[in-house]
């Protein structure tokens, strides 16, 4: 179905240490408007598209959502490399590092875990179009949010990338949306 190409969509190279920022970013990693959130609600939507055009769409960016949760990971995991467990406890990473030592787990940045709660489908063409319009919408203003938090070029390129992702996707969302409007006029 698809190929997997062993680089990221876009080049991650941290060169510092920041820790704040590796916990604010697991709101983009599995907090309610997360990429992992998006790639499992646009997955189980795309079976109940009305035609291919829905089908192909959701597929595409589902998967691209995933690639996008490979580059949170990897900012995350660059920004936390080699810090000592006094330097967790500092940014208010010590239950991560007692449950998952360095590793990466779906959670908020509250230590909330990912919940199936946060993907939304319903059946309805319509319904998920509109929600997956706004699932863009909210993940922008959050890669927005956490670009304010930082002035690292390393960490504001990707985000950058990510935040314009959603502008694009929430596009194609729309003129699928607008498309099945026209073609199943009641």
């Amino acid at each position: 179905m698809w190929k997997y190409v062993k680089k990221l969509e876009y080049p991650i190279n941290i060169q510092n240490k920041d820790l704040n920022m590796a916990k604010l970013l697991y709101a983009q990693y599995g907090g309610p408007s997360g990429e992992i959130g998006a790639a499992m609600q646009y997955l189980n939507q795309r079976v109940s598209m009305p035609d291919h055009h829905g089908v192909t769409l959701l597929t595409d960016i589902g998967t691209e959502e995933l690639a996008h949760v490979e580059m949170i990971g990897t900012m995350i995991m660059q920004l936390i490399k080699d810090a000592s467990v006094d330097e967790l406890k500092k940014y208010g990473l010590e239950n991560m590092f007692i449950l998952h030592d360095h590793a990466l787990f779906p959670e908020d940045p509250n230590g909330e875990p990912f919940t199936a709660v946060y993907t939304k489908t319903t059946g309805d063409w319509r319904s998920d179009l509109e929600s997956d319009m706004a699932a863009e919408q909210r993940a922008r203003t959050t890669y927005e949010n956490l670009m304010k938090m930082t002035n690292d070029p390393d960490i504001l390129g990707p985000l950058s990338f990510l935040r314009q992702r959603e502008v694009v996707h929430y596009a194609r969302f729309k003129e699928l949306r607008d498309y099945y409007l026209d073609k199943y006029k009641k």
